[in-house]
């Protein structure tokens, strides 16, 4: 499937605009994270943006959300690789089971730490993802109370595949900023 093809599927079913933008953003991480890891980056892509793509089928209940998206992605031939990430960056709606290959590590850190760039961005004066430095969004990561919703666990996730957290987040950082247009920030 093509990105095209993709992100008409992911059309098909997610309307809400700001779930469109992450799922935009976590293509962007995605991508970044696949070169500097020496991966395929159109696989990794991929995996990002279709990763929530049931994300309004399952009204965003974690005990099922993933499900849906497996049935979907398999349908149209996805690549058996992706549909494991893709369903493996909400363990919880699969008890037992863990992610475990730096694929799914890094889809489910990436698609994570956009949430906290976002957020960083959000509170600066205008809104904008070029004012953020790296070293703010590390230090957020310190704040509980900031983007609480931000699972912190998720994100450190990223040492699983071999980037320290400060390199993660520069990386993240710079391919939304790449974006930045259609992310509105």
């Amino acid at each position: 499937m093509d990105r095209e093809q993709a992100l008409g599927l992911l059309r098909e079913h997610v309307k809400n605009e700001n779930m469109l933008k992450h799922c935009l953003a976590s293509e962007a991480v995605m991508r970044s994270l696949a070169r500097e890891l020496g991966q395929d980056e159109d696989r990794w892509s991929l995996a990002g943006l279709l990763h929530d793509l049931d994300v309004e089928i399952t009204d965003a209940d974690l005990s099922v959300h993933g499900r849906e998206a497996v049935r979907i992605l398999n349908e149209h031939g996805i690549d058996p690789e992706i549909v494991d990430a893709i369903r493996l960056h909400n363990e919880e709606a699969f008890p037992g089971e863990k992610r475990s290959t730096p694929f799914q590590h890094a889809l489910a850190a990436g698609e994570t730490v956009t949430g906290l760039i976002t957020a960083t961005a959000l509170v600066y004066p205008d809104k904008k993802l070029s004012s953020v430095k790296a070293s703010s969004v590390v230090k957020r990561m310190k704040e509980k109370a900031f983007a609480r919703s931000v699972n912190r666990d998720i994100v450190m996730e990223c040492e699983k595949f071999g980037v320290e957290l400060s390199r993660f987040v520069e990386i993240s950082l710079g391919a939304m900023r790449e974006i930045s247009n259609e992310l509105g920030l």
